[in-house]
């Protein structure tokens, strides 16, 4: 584990993560730590989608980049549909 830090946020927020922290049976750290850790960073986006293709025998091009990109962002538009349903 790292160095601790402190972080500047409003009373709102420690006050939610706290709540959220106790709920789960952890502490703040641990549940910020939980949370970084879900989403990507741009470079790991992009070598996770690196490593797919080439799984897939794909060439990972500019043009596969934006082909995958436009496919997430339409299926993320379904998504947040009412019901997920096609508009």
């Amino acid at each position: 584990m790292g160095k601790p830090t402190s972080i500047k946020t409003t009373e709102e927020v420690r006050d939610r993560l706290r709540i959220l922290a106790a709920e789960r049976g952890t502490t703040i750290t641990e549940l910020l730590e939980e949370l970084s850790s879900r989403e990507l960073t741009e470079p790991e986006r992009e070598q996770r989608a690196y490593e797919a293709a080439r799984e897939l025998g794909v060439d990972y091009s500019e043009q596969a980049r934006r082909a995958g990109a436009e496919a997430w962002a339409k299926v993320r538009a379904h998504q947040e549909r009412p019901g997920g349903a096609a508009a």
